[in-house]
């Protein structure tokens, strides 16, 4: 399930060109991303939530992050880049492969939204900071991981929200994510090292260490009857908040 590519100090080229080779596919539900689109609704759902306690307004605002930022790190097509931005932000998306980048600029075109995308090492960018800053699937793929929580503690502006998600390091999820849905083509084989996926406690550990404080995780699971859906179970993923400690 991995929506992206985070470049040189802190991804593996390897990892970039394996999302880069994607990029043709990323908005066909039905392509190779198909596992994606079924996942972002999950997400999405998660991340109102977490506006809305964050930034507590009266009713429901369809643009509840009017006047705000948002970073999305290692954006992919703009999966996620797309809704953030008709909930009002004004939306960067960073991602290491550039084509992901062409594609998801494309699509925004297509679809009348002002977003800014830029292909590179989010850390050596000069871009600020945010309110939001989100980096779905993307952790896992990290092979330095305390410098990218570095430098997403980096981009986070003060009394900002922070929103991530990976997969948790089990026995179910080398066995459905990477022996199941990978051998039988949910999702592109290749996508996932089981041995680089996180701990709940792990990436708490991370985030404490770049001046982060991580909120109670949520699963994401999944069943035969309910598809992907937000759960007590954190056995194959989970979503988390993080603000600065």
């Amino acid at each position: 399930m991995g929506d992206a590519t985070v470049a040189n100090a802190t991804i593996r080229p390897e990892e970039a060109a394996h999302f880069g080779a994607l990029a043709k596919d990323w908005w066909d539900p039905q392509g190779s991303s198909a596992m994606l689109h079924r996942l972002n609704p999950v997400r999405l759902a998660y991340i109102r939530d977490a506006i809305d306690r964050h930034w507590p307004q009266d009713g429901e605002s369809l643009r509840p992050l009017a006047g705000r930022s948002a970073l999305d790190i290692g954006c992919g097509a703009g999966l996620l880049c797309e809704p953030l931005a008709r909930l009002g932000a004004e939306v960067t998306g960073v991602d290491a492969a550039p084509a992901n980048v062409e594609a998801a600029a494309l699509h925004a075109e297509g679809a009348g939204l002002d977003i800014r995308y830029m292909a590179g090492e989010v850390g050596l960018l000069d871009i600020g900071q945010f309110d939001l800053v989100t980096s779905m699937e993307v952790i896992e793929h990290v092979a330095d991981k305390p410098a990218f929580a570095a430098d997403l503690a980096a981009r986070l502006a003060p009394g900002g929200l922070m929103v991530l998600s990976t997969p948790n390091r089990t026995l179910a999820s080398r066995l459905l994510l990477v022996d199941g849905a990978e051998a039988v083509g949910m999702i592109p084989r290749g996508t996932h090292r089981w041995s680089d996926f996180i701990t709940p406690e792990e990436l708490g550990e991370l985030l404490a260490g770049a001046g982060l404080a991580m909120g109670e995780p949520t699963g994401i699971g999944f069943s035969p009857l309910k598809g992907l859906h937000l759960s007590r179970d954190l056995s194959l993923n989970y979503i988390v908040t993080a603000r600065h400690a």
